[in-house]
């Protein structure tokens, strides 16, 4: 495993093709003939660290330095160009190399990237699959991968979790990586001729241009709830940011469950083709109208059994982790690979009557074995993220649910409480502890969620424990036979961010064991 505290590597091509500079100016706009004659681009970054010869360097301005004050050590690693605003121009040394100035870098670095990449709207690629929510999105990307190598399709996948590549697996940086990134990762997704890409959008790769150069064939949404509010001023901003994914310069066609109104809202607006998805156990409104329903047949911890019924086709399989969200999860992915144009015959071969067969990664994954308390480790963390997860591990449990759970720091601080009260209102006992704290004093992090679960809750039994792995350990001896454990946070990451610093960290490590100290089996 690579070592969690470094950042892992940018992917490009490995043989990318030489794009003159002069087309790069000319594409920008920019009347710079006599200085970029002979000079090739074979790729493009933002980051120093990442560079490598031949590749042209997009200094930004960043929230504390600007990128061209780094310029010096870009061009010592083989940078032929930079492209920087008037700012940065002005910071520049006598560079030795052609500058192109442009007013904002980054809104054009997804352009930029897709004419070097040669990945643009129009260029011969695998069909795109895009989804965007707040939650969900990991899942129905890795839903939509499982089902597509059950079919023998060579995928390309960038989520959350990892980066795959027809077969390689890699650690992701960012939900949505930069847009020279992206381009350079499916750039060589195509060179290794995968047949399908699916990605995740988050709302601030819309708002901060990381998809920009990209046409989807067919985009998804799954749910918008509170989140993010430290970079959106409110829900309505936080909505508009994920429809902008909707529009005819960005995807061809749109599949949108309908579960809430901002589903609906997505669906009534959107400029593209909508087939929409519902789910009656979880709608806020059960009766609105849907091309697709999902309607659940059973709930086990094995997984949920459900039925998706179509204008005129129906079929009938099990997603293997627990809860209607999950089940509406793969529904919505089922009908996406549908509208990309993949047969329903093939896809009632693989699925009807059968488990689809996908790993998601760090998703209500469960760890313990076959007696004793029942232990989930989730990436949850937003209040509806905790409601729904929290719901479905009381669906499949005879006894207490006991909930580990914190909040990051350097993040929205509007939903802590709601954390908190979530947490308190789904659990039998809670168990607070740290997360991410980052540059936060991670006291007042626990005592936020605290207080949110005592003012929803007073009469909560909550017991303050860190570091994580005590407070797991405090978990698990309080569990006994037939209660289960939602450690609701680390998910799939393996670190803590703490001051500026990425530790170490294995969450399922530390939970299993503390399984195995209380004499409980783990799972595999």
């Amino acid at each position: 495993m690579q070592n969690p505290s470094a950042p892992p590597p940018v992917l490009r091509p490995s043989a990318p093709k030489a794009v003159p500079l002069a087309d790069v100016a000319a594409h920008l706009g920019l009347d710079r003939r006599a200085d970029v004659e002979g000079v090739a681009v074979r790729g493009v970054t933002l980051a120093t660290a990442d560079l490598r010869p031949g590749e042209l360097f997009v200094a930004v301005r960043g929230v504390h330095r600007h990128g061209a004050e780094f310029a010096g050590d870009a061009i010592a690693q083989g940078a032929v160009a930079i492209v920087t605003d008037a700012v940065g121009a002005e910071l520049l040394p006598e560079p030795g190399v052609p500058v192109l100035v442009v007013e904002n870098p980054r809104a054009i670095l997804g352009g930029l990237s897709a004419l070097v990449y040669g990945t643009g709207a129009g260029a011969f690629l695998p069909p795109l699959l895009a989804v965007t929510g707040t939650n969900g999105k990991t899942s129905v990307t890795h839903l939509m991968e499982g089902m597509l190598q059950g079919l023998g399709v060579v995928t390309g996948l960038s989520s959350t979790a990892e980066r795959h590549i027809a077969g390689e697996v890699i650690p992701s940086r960012l939900t949505t990586p930069e847009a020279s990134e992206m381009h350079a990762l499916i750039g060589l997704m195509r060179e290794r001729d995968v047949d399908a890409i699916l990605v995740e959008v988050s709302a601030q790769a819309l708002t901060r241009h990381r998809v920009d150069g990209l046409h989807f064939d067919v985009a998804g949404f799954t749910n918008l709830s509170h989140d993010h509010l430290d970079d959106y001023g409110d829900m309505t901003e936080y909505l508009a940011a994920k429809a902008a994914l909707f529009t005819p310069a960005r995807a061809r066609r749109a599949v949108i469950c309908v579960d809430q109104p901002a589903g609906i809202e997505i669906a009534a607006t959107a400029g593209i083709p909508v087939t929409t998805v519902l789910t009656p156990a979880i709608a806020e409104d059960p009766a609105v109208g849907a091309d697709w329903r999902v309607e659940i047949i059973s709930e086990t911890p094995e997984g949920t059994t459900f039925t998706l019924t179509g204008p005129s086709d129906a079929l009938t399989t099990t997603v293997p982790v627990i809860g209607p969200h999950m089940a509406s999860n793969a529904g919505l992915a089922i009908v996406m690979l549908l509208e990309a144009g993949w047969e329903w015959t093939a896809l009632t071969g693989l699925l009807d009557g059968r488990r689809i067969e996908a790993h998601l990664p760090g998703r209500i994954e469960r760890l313990s074995g076959d007696r004793g308390p029942a232990l989930y480790l989730d990436f949850g963390h937003s209040p509806d993220a905790f409601a729904k997860t929290l719901d479905a591990v009381r669906r499949v449990t005879a006894g207490r649910v006991i909930m580990v759970c914190g909040a990051n720091g350097d993040r929205d601080t509007t939903k802590r409480a709601d954390m908190g009260a979530v947490a308190a209102l789904g659990s039998d006992v809670l168990v607070i502890t740290d997360q991410h704290p980052r540059s936060e004093d991670p006291a007042l992090i626990r005592r936020a969620l605290i207080d949110g679960a005592r003012a929803a809750r007073p009469d909560v039994v909550v017991h303050e424990v860190t570091p994580p792995e005590e407070a797991i350990a405090t978990a698990v001896s309080l569990a006994g036979d037939g209660d289960a454990i939602l450690w609701a946070g680390p998910g799939h990451q393996h670190y803590r961010e703490i001051r500026g610093v990425r530790t170490p960290f294995d969450a399922a490590g530390a939970a299993q064991d503390a399984l195995r100290r209380a004499g409980w089996p783990v799972s595999g």
